[in-house]
């Protein structure tokens, strides 16, 4: 992978108003500046890798095991990964060692778990993948998410200054009272960016880019209600799975919308298009995942490199 070339673009970041206690929030002028400084930071796109990639995953079910094993099959011979997750588990959580990771054992009993503080301190992955807790506005006001997410960036560009460190922007309830196109596109500026990323960035040397999953849920789910149906997808709870009494889970993505994470992950970490990419993929456990049909993943793909290509905290080129 080509060297990261950010050091001269995060002397700027210095201006950011430090985060002085766990929680603190930033002030309106603060968060402004930082904007700022991080539109300064993310003007020049990465460079695209130049070989297969070994990628950690830190998360949760939102992560999970399917997803990251069809991005590796999306990407390709060569590309390794490796994961630890929780239920539901927060950034803080995964990183306080006296504090519980629920489903800790269940989630990691597999063969693509390494601990995350040994595995990061190894300085072997070129890209690390941090996802935050559901609800974002509890992880901000109850689990210091801006101040984590620095310290996890910290620990990978420590051991390898030459690791991508990606930020991946999730989703919330679909049964959210405010609106779950509405939510994801006002969350995005609001808490993803003015209280988590940015924060974190004035906190630590290690630059943080983005991965958009809710952008691109957001943007697909509307191609399908302006279509009213896209390859048999009419809306977005097919992108959802359902609960063992049939009721729908509306946080957890079923096979389609794992599918169209992955590619989201694909786009950013390789800067590749995915159209004409394979739609026909296995889940971890090597069972055969639901595929959506041509058409729906032709659809998915174009919108991922649409959402992907156009947002400069990718650090993927238009």
């Amino acid at each position: 992978m080509k060297p990261a070339t950010r050091r001269t673009a995060l002397a700027g970041l210095g201006a950011l108003a430090l985060v002085a206690a766990a929680g603190q929030h930033l002030r309106t002028r603060d968060r402004r500046q930082g904007a700022a400084e991080a539109a300064a930071l993310y003007a020049v796109p990465l460079n695209p890798p130049d070989a297969a990639l070994n990628v950690y995953h830190l998360g949760h079910s939102l992560v999970g095991r399917d997803m990251p094993a069809m991005l590796a099959q999306l990407a390709g011979a060569g590309h390794r990964y490796h994961s630890q997750l929780g239920w539901g588990t927060s950034l803080r959580d995964h990183w306080e060692e006296d504090l519980p990771i629920n489903g800790f054992a269940e989630e990691n009993a597999h063969d693509r778990f390494r601990p995350a503080k040994q595995a990061l301190a190894s300085g072997s992955y070129d890209a690390l993948v941090l996802t935050e807790m559901v609800e974002i506005r509890d992880a901000i006001r109850y689990h210091d998410a801006a101040e984590y997410l620095a310290r996890w960036a910290g620990l990978a560009w420590d051991a390898n200054p030459q690791t991508r460190i990606y930020l991946y922007e999730t989703w919330h309830h679909t049964d959210d009272g405010n609106g779950w196109l509405l939510r994801i596109d006002r969350d995005l500026r609001k808490f993803w960016q003015g209280r988590v990323k940015y924060p974190a960035l004035a906190a630590t040397d290690a630059p943080i880019h983005l991965i958009p999953a809710g952008q691109v849920m957001a943007a697909f789910v509307r191609e399908v209600e302006a279509a009213g149906s896209l390859g048999g997808i009419t809306s977005l709870f097919d992108l959802f799975t359902k609960r063992a009494d049939g009721t729908p889970d509306t946080i957890h993505f079923n096979d389609l919308g794992a599918y169209l994470v992955a590619l989201t992950h694909y786009a950013v970490l390789y800067h590749r298009d995915p159209r004409g990419l394979p739609h026909e993929l296995m889940r971890a456990d090597g069972s055969r995942a639901l595929a959506p049909s041509p058409d729906a993943a032709a659809a998915m793909q174009a919108v991922v490199w649409q959402v992907v290509a156009r947002h400069p905290e990718t650090g993927v080129a238009a």
